[in-house]
């Protein structure tokens, strides 16, 4: 729980993929601690940061305006000092989501993705698209698959790592896949040196 000396802001971001790029670009700015990504049971997706009024609020408008370059939407609120009850309600544990199949809220994990391996996110709204340029991702490069993340409203993001090289070729590849079989892309994109912060939030 952050100590309500410090200031909280929270980023909405549209779908999980620019909500994962943001919390890359926020982790990176000074004086800045990522608590995690809640989501909304929907697409939108609750960025949660820590630090001094003056550092949050850089880097939450920085995140948001990376959000909306990408073509997502953003919001961001900044709390200063809030009060206790509010922190603990902030950065509760993770619930379980039966539905999703996933807990509801990103936490740092013990078995979390190497950082000096690059992220490479596939976020599509269907599951056929997505499955299928998996399987053509990780034919095409020497790349491994950390994960499938539903966030609801059919939204389904493919995470993969490797190298910068591989990882760019996978993507490339899977977003190829996609178009091909007229799915709907919602966007694909690679963070070359994920910050450790974000990168305890994915499984390794």
């Amino acid at each position: 729980m952050p100590p309500n000396t410090q200031s909280l802001a929270l980023i909405e971001i549209g779908n999980l993929t620019p909500a994962l790029l943001v919390a890359d670009k926020c982790a990176k700015a000074a004086g800045v601690h990522l608590l995690g990504i809640e989501s909304t049971d929907g697409p939108e997706q609750c960025i949660k940061l820590v630090g001094s009024t003056a550092d949050v609020t850089y880097a939450a408008e920085a995140g948001a305006e990376l959000a909306r370059l990408m073509g997502s939407t953003a919001m961001v609120s900044v709390l200063a000092a809030p009060l206790a009850v509010v922190s603990a309600l902030a950065n509760s544990k993770p619930v379980f989501s039966p539905l999703l199949g996933l807990f509801d809220y990103r936490t740092p994990l013990e078995n979390s993705m190497r950082t000096n391996d690059a992220i490479g996110l596939l976020e599509t709204q269907g599951l056929v698209a997505a499955l299928h340029a998996t399987d053509d991702m990780l034919k095409s490069s020497n790349v491994t698959l950390v994960g499938k993340e539903k966030i609801g409203a059919a939204y389904v993001t493919i995470i993969i790592r490797g190298d910068i090289a591989a990882v760019q070729t996978a993507i490339d590849t899977g977003k190829q896949t996609v178009q091909r079989l007229g799915g709907k892309l919602i966007l694909a994109d690679v963070i070359p040196r994920p910050h450790a912060e974000l990168a305890a939030l994915l499984p390794g």
